[in-house]
């Protein structure tokens, strides 16, 4: 029980063996018990024949009812006795006691007074002087009315019926008498009567002794079965400590192997099964602690390989990770957490779906990504937009399959850059260089041009007829309006393609929005203008010159946009946005114009792009380069059922984007 209780090795299987050892023994020496305890009460039962002690009972039962017929016949006869003697005298009583006593048979007649003086006797015995007196319980009973007859032992006479009534008065003032009759009981019935008594009681006394009898041989049958019983289990638990301790040992040993010891060598208890199987155990912990200092020493191979490479990676400028074929990230450089502002190292073993719900921001990154691995696409290359906690960010992916089992892909790698700064930075020196080169090839012939035609128009005004000057004058302000108008598109254009010096300051945007508003408020008729501002004020680090720039250039654009309907709308509105860990600025224009051509959304923000007949097709390019430059992101898209807007969203100051946490600002 220690053993069982404690979980010693192998007690379990003792325990079970002592179980099945112990009802193997008890089963059969139980049944044998049963039977051999049967057989005992049986053999017992059949000394003691139940017919004999019933007729044993039936005879004493038969000898008693005839000694009662007897008593009853001799009690009417001494009541008749009684009846003929009541008129007597007490003078004569004497002989007619005698006469009745020889008439009826009786032994002895005696007649007693109310005191219970004797009054008369007769005998048949001479020598008996003295008559034998009832008792006097017997003569109470009898005064009360009540008659006795009964069999009483006398002296060394024998056995007598004695019957005592009473006998009826002469008259209303005659004594009250009682009248006693001896008769003797024959000898051989008083020797046959006490033979029966006596064989019946013999009887009931061995009849009595046979259940101690029982218990005696029940006893000695009973500790007979638990001798074999204790016998039995010492027997089990012997045999079973001898069969279960090799298996012990195995127990034993499997635990060692399993705490790491592949040393434990097992002592072989025999040739049979049992010694075959602990030689296997031997073998095989030898086996596992060969190919455990192989495993050691290829670990060491690999951890060799993994610091080398987690010290190649580490040294990258580039964001690299490795995506496994069920979308989970499996390993990842410091430059990979880096480029994306989020500890990714704490993430290892995610799914990218979790990254990205996690993560909003880099949700369109973590989602081009998982889709290339569910195509299992073998390389690709893409340019990706993120919007998070920097701002707007260009990231230059590539990916490469990774081998695999043969039958599914091996998962991907990743390798990733910031490009923003590198794109911005090539995109100012193109257009820096094309703007110059612009400058010089168009500007400068344009003043010359301008200049002749002028001179040409002074010149000839005056002399000519006033239908050729009409035709010379109307020639000549063509040339000057149209070289005017190619110098505000030079203009326009160098001032798109210069780099820009930037002056960031804090600025709240809704005083600003309402600066710009007041401008075009009653400017064109019937235009209706709504602001719907965030209250909370946004504050963003911004050039106000570039921002005041970029909302004339929205709000123009808006304005000739629903320059045609008698209903035109423009509305202007602000809204702090906190998702997760990223807290950014909307800005919004909405019109209720035409709405943008569907085959112009992917050039919609590219210069020289417009659908307005006198449009240069800056304005929507010079508002993205001013987006760009502040480090936010632009859309534009139609509104149900007409009209547009352009959404643009800047990173909020981070004193205001703590304020956007708080309880209040909520």
């Amino acid at each position: 029980v220690q053993q069982y209780r404690g979980h010693v090795a192998g007690s379990r299987l003792t325990a079970r063996l002592v179980i099945m050892f112990i009802v193997l023994a008890v089963t059969p020496v139980s049944v044998v018990y049963y039977f051999s305890l049967d057989f005992l009460q049986r053999g017992i039962d059949s000394w003691f024949d139940v017919r004999i002690e019933r007729a044993l009972g039936d005879s004493l039962d038969l000898s008693r009812a005839a000694f009662d017929v007897r008593l009853r016949e001799l009690l009417r006869v001494t009541d008749h006795l009684a009846t003929e003697i009541a008129q007597v005298s007490p003078a004569v009583a004497p002989l007619n006691l005698y006469d009745l006593r020889v008439r009826s048979g009786a032994s002895e007649l005696t007649l007693f007074g109310a005191n219970g003086r004797i009054i008369a006797s007769s005998s048949n015995d001479p020598t008996d002087l003295v008559p034998n007196r009832p008792a006097s319980e017997i003569l109470l009973q009898v005064k009360r009315g009540q008659s006795y007859v009964g069999l009483d032992p006398i002296g060394e006479h024998g056995l007598y019926v004695r019957a005592v009534v009473a006998v009826p008065a002469a008259g209303p003032a005659g004594e009250t008498r009682i009248l006693q009759a001896l008769y003797r009981v024959p000898e051989r019935l008083n020797k046959l009567a006490q033979s029966v008594q006596s064989a019946f009681g013999r009887y009931k006394e061995l009849s009595y002794l046979r259940k101690p009898l029982k218990y005696s041989y029940t006893l000695t049958l009973s500790l007979v079965l638990l001798l074999s019983l204790l016998s039995a289990v010492w027997a089990a638990f012997f045999s079973a400590r001898r069969l279960v301790a090799p298996i012990r040992d195995l127990a034993e040993g499997t635990r060692a192997v399993a705490d790491g010891d592949y040393d434990k060598q097992l002592p072989v208890p025999g040739e049979d099964e049992l010694g075959f199987l602990v030689r296997s155990f031997n073998d095989m912990t030898r086996r596992i602690g060969r190919a455990r200092d192989q495993a050691r020493r290829s670990q060491q191979q690999v951890e060799g390989q993994r610091a080398y490479l987690e010290a190649v990676l580490g040294s990258l400028s580039s964001g690299v990770m490795s995506i496994s074929r069920d979308r989970k990230l499996r390993t990842v450089n410091d430059a990979a957490s880096h480029v994306l502002g989020m500890d990714l190292r704490a993430s290892l073993g995610g799914s990218l779906s979790q990254l990205s719900e996690r993560h909003a921001y880099t949700a369109p990154f973590f989602d081009s990504v998982a889709r290339h691995v569910r195509a299992e696409d073998p390389g690709w290359r893409e340019e990706i937009t993120l919007f998070g906690v920097r701002g707007r960010q260009v990231l230059m992916c590539r990916g490469a399959a990774l081998p695999g089992d043969g039958v599914r892909g091996g998962g991907m790698v990743i390798v990733f850059d910031d490009v923003t700064a590198l794109i911005q930075a090539q995109r100012d020196a193109a257009w820096g260089e094309v703007a110059r080169r612009l400058a010089h090839e168009i500007k400068n012939p344009l003043t010359p041009i301008q200049l002749s035609a002028e001179r040409l128009r002074h010149k000839y005004l005056k002399v000519l007829t006033p239908e050729d000057g009409e035709v010379l004058e109307r020639a000549t302000h063509t040339i000057v309006q149209q070289v005017e108008a190619m110098k505000e598109m030079v203009n326009a254009f160098t001032e798109y393609a210069r780099a820009p010096q930037m002056h960031r300051e804090p600025v709240d945007l809704n005083p600003l929005v309402l600066e710009v508003l007041d401008l075009y408020r009653g400017h064109a008729a019937g235009l209706q203008i709504e602001s719907r501002l965030d209250p909370s004020g946004p504050c963003v680090e911004a050039d106000a010159g570039r921002l005041r720039q970029l909302l004339h250039n929205l709000f123009k654009n808006a304005q000739e946009a629903t320059s045609n309907r008698p209903d035109a709308k423009v509305v202007v509105g602000t809204q702090c946005v906190n998702e997760l860990d990223t807290h950014y600025v909307e800005l919004w224009v909405d019109d209720n114009g035409p709405g943008f051509p569907s085959q112009l959304f992917e050039q919609l923000f590219e210069p020289y792009v417009t659908t307005k007949p006198k449009g240069t097709g800056l304005g929507l390019a010079i508002v993205k380069k001013i987006v760009e430059e502040h480090g936010g992101v632009i859309e534009a898209h139609n509104l149900q059922p007409t009209g547009a807007r352009v959404l643009i969203r800047l990173q909020m100051l981070p004193a205001r984007a703590g304020a956007a946490d708080s309880p209040t600002a909520a």
